[in-house]
């Protein structure tokens, strides 16, 4: 649908983002007296929550990226701009996006983060990390990799050390990501690769979980990572907690002086903020954050907001009961992202028709949650926490609930059971040899 001459004169929001905080703001201002943009340089919506499901082929990218355009087509007041922002000229309020600059009247940064290789950017290379859907096929290529040059070694080699090292599989980093990579990989040779080859055995293979901090899952109160621990332990993944990661390269790690050779390395070590307070010039907080005002305005910008990862967002919680449970920096989680995006839209849409509403953000804080793997999850809902099978039934609901599209729903919920039943993957192909 095309935008009428009439709608010309509309106040303009550009909205720089298509995860979760951007296309909530989007949708609360679905009917508003404004006309939208979306920019971003991926032409697809990423659940990043599955994104480790594609990695290791339990799911496919169709299932949890749905292109952007689909999801907005209804929208009438909104365009999509596929495109990477190269900066902001804030006093003129004009973004810079190729081929030509967008002008806007409300400019809502929804520009997420990146992965964070502490100043050693040369080891991506060598550890891809989780941030597209290429990483996520480029993983999961270079998992399923492994096994098959295992198989070649060990058919014309009697090299035992090469052949374990090729099957070493190093994660580094032990947050959500790590777990549900190490968990998922751990079962993807224990289970969906049994029998498969004739050389080799893959649930030989080991996993290594790498964790700087005291305990995997940091962010969880101390029961739960434990019990995340002995779960993946019983999966056969080895936690080293307290170890920090001194070098990768192609031959595998060095860590704690000592070096681990692998030949798959994946990367969860940290997260860093997009280059938005840069493009800006204003203050940073934790990550390189943009320290934001309590209506979530970049301070001595009005007509700026930042949310979800861009921002680093100071609010009080209320729990799912409702009580008021303190006050602190919102996580990087979806949750935050979208409940930000949806006040930013209400808050335009009342400046727009001239209204006055509550311009506070305050979070009402659903809780955490955290598959460790297949049937096991960790779940933190402040009031009550759990570990086991209880724990995944909530957490695959809430997943499946937040998927975009009635289709993908069905699809993801197909794949999973077709998974549990027969333990094999979905999605199994890969480029390359």
């Amino acid at each position: 649908m095309r935008f009428s001459e009439s709608t010309k004169d509309l106040p303009h929001v550009v909205i720089v983002g298509g995860g979760f905080g951007g296309l909530y703001a989007v949708k609360g201002l679905a009917g508003a007296p404004v006309r939208v943009t979306v920019v971003d340089k991926h032409s697809y919506h990423m659940f990043r929550p599955l994104m480790y499901e594609v990695a290791t082929g339990l799911l496919t990218a169709d299932e949890v990226a749905p292109p952007l355009r689909t999801i907005l087509r209804r929208q009438a007041n909104v365009t999509v701009r596929l495109g990477e922002v190269t900066g902001i000229d804030a006093p003129n309020q004009i973004v810079h996006v190729e081929p030509c600059d967008l002008r806007y009247d409300y400019l809502i940064l929804a520009t997420g983060i990146r992965s964070n290789y502490f100043g050693n950017d040369a080891w991506k290379q060598f550890a891809p990390s989780l941030d597209s859907l290429d990483d996520a096929d480029t993983i999961r290529g270079n998992i399923l990799r492994a096994f098959e040059k295992a198989e070649r070694l060990a058919a014309c080699s009697t090299d035992a050390e090469l052949i374990q090292a090729m099957m070493t599989f190093v994660l580094v980093g032990g947050g959500t990501v790590g777990v549900e990579l190490a968990g998922t990989i751990a079962e993807l040779c224990r289970m969906a690769l049994n029998d498969e080859f004739r050389h080799i055995d893959p649930a030989m293979a080991k996993i290594l979980l790498y964790e700087g901090t005291p305990r995997i899952l940091p962010t969880f109160p101390e029961d739960l990572s434990k019990k995340a621990t002995q779960h993946l332990e019983s999966l056969g993944v080895q936690v080293r907690t307290g170890v920090k990661v001194e070098r990768v390269d192609n031959t595998g790690i060095v860590a704690g002086g000592v070096h681990v050779p692998s030949g798959t390395v994946l990367w969860s070590a940290g997260v860093i903020a997009s280059p938005a307070a840069t493009w800006l010039g204003v203050e940073t907080g934790r990550g390189g954050r943009v320290k934001v005002n309590a209506d979530l305005s970049v301070p001595g910008l009005p007509n700026v907001f930042a949310i979800g990862d861009t921002a680093e967002v100071v609010a009080d919680k209320r729990n799912l009961l409702g009580l008021k449970s303190g006050r602190g920096t919102m996580p990087g989680l979806a949750q935050p992202a979208m409940q930000e995006g949806r006040f930013v839209s209400k808050l335009i849409v009342a400046q727009v028709e001239g209204k006055e509403i509550q311009s506070t953000f305050s979070y009402y804080d659903k809780g955490d949650l955290a598959v460790v793997g297949r049937a096991y999850a960790v779940a933190d809902l402040r009031f009550w926490r759990s570990a086991g099978f209880v724990a995944w039934l909530l957490w695959a609901c809430v997943h499946i609930y937040s998927l975009i599209g009635y289709a993908n729903r069905f699809f993801v919920l197909s794949h999973w059971a077709i998974a549990f039943l027969t333990k094999r993957r979905h999605e199994r192909t890969y480029h390359g040899s």
